[in-house]
């Protein structure tokens, strides 16, 4: 009897909770009224590509097939991509390139946040010209870049040359060893401004008093830093951090208008080869498949960054 009437007691709370959660939607309907057309654009342009995407990648689409005429694999596409040479390098190359560009970008992008946290005669200025690598186009860089770095017509070859470091101009980007580290330079280059913003911003939070309280009991500067002013900056270098990995990882134009690729595969990322795959080879299938492995890893470094939002605004509301 006991077990019957919990039973009965547990779906009597449940049609409850329910009607509840029907009573308020439909006090609250003018309210989802307003948001109905956001959603219903959000569904077209979000959701059905996603959901066209995985369905794709469980087909085979050889070049010259409609996409109407597709195969179905099953899982043969995943297993091709897993088992593939060419897999296993694009990753360690977007794997470094991700890692190497987030890390330097980040630490010179902090450097200069503290060098121009000082008062000092043209901070202003300076702050200015350190911001423009980031306001200029991805495509109007990855040309200047590509100019720079050409092995005939090239500043820094001769510059080289002519101070007689180099017989003749490096081939930065026509070589498989260097090119990825040159891509990588320009990333750099483009993406430091902004770890240099978030950071100065962060920079304005570190209360001054505690700042004063510990130079006056003794400590140095790198102890005020690491003791103070780090700790003020813990959260919002986990976001930059997030948002910079993400930003890589899903990076494009630079390395595609630079190398596209090459040579030899020396400089593909991921999303560069995705975009061969599908817009070059025309295998849709192969692509969706890549592109869903894709969007699985950038959804858990979404996860993380969100996460580091939400416990920002715990602290905050603690505090």
């Amino acid at each position: 009897m006991t077990i019957v009437s919990g039973k009965a007691e547990a779906r009597r709370r449940l049609q409850s909770a329910r009607s509840d959660v029907l009573r308020k939607m439909w006090e609250h309907r003018a309210d989802y009224a307003y948001v109905l057309p956001a959603i219903a654009v959000m569904l077209i342009v979000i959701a059905y590509p996603i959901y066209y995407t995985i369905e794709l990648s469980f087909f085979n689409t050889p070049p010259g097939l409609q996409l109407r005429d597709k195969i179905f694999v099953g899982f043969n596409n995943y297993t091709a991509i897993l088992t593939s040479g060419v897999f296993w390098q694009v990753t360690f190359n977007t794997l470094i390139w991700t890692v190497a560009s987030t890390f330097f970008s980040f630490v010179l992008g902090f450097a200069a946040a503290l060098a121009l946290h000082r008062d000092f005669v043209g901070r202003g200025v300076l702050r200015a010209i350190l911001i423009i690598p980031w306001v200029i186009s991805a495509v109007a860089a990855s040309y200047i870049w590509k100019w720079i770095y050409h092995s005939d017509f090239g500043i820094i070859g001769a510059i080289l040359v002519e101070l007689g470091w180099a017989e003749r101009p490096p081939n930065f980007i026509d070589s498989v060893s260097t090119v990825l580290p040159s891509l990588i330079v320009v990333n750099i280059w483009r993406e430091f401004p902004f770890a240099m913003i978030m950071m100065t911003a962060g920079l304005q939070t570190v209360p001054e008093q505690l700042l004063r309280a510990a130079k006056v009991d003794g400590a140095n500067a790198w102890q005020r830093f690491w003791h103070v002013t780090f700790p003020h900056l813990r959260n919002v270098s986990t976001v930059t951090i997030l948002l910079l990995a993400v930003a890589n990882f899903n990076s494009f134009i630079i390395p595609w208008i630079m190398t596209g690729g090459g040579p030899s595969n020396a400089s593909h990322i991921w999303i560069t080869h995705i975009y061969e795959l599908a817009f070059g080879r025309q295998r849709w299938g192969v692509a969706s498949a890549y592109s869903v492995l894709l969007f699985i890893i950038l959804m858990t470094l979404g996860y993380f960054y969100v996460r580091a939002l939400s416990g920002n605004e715990r602290k905050d509301g603690s505090a």
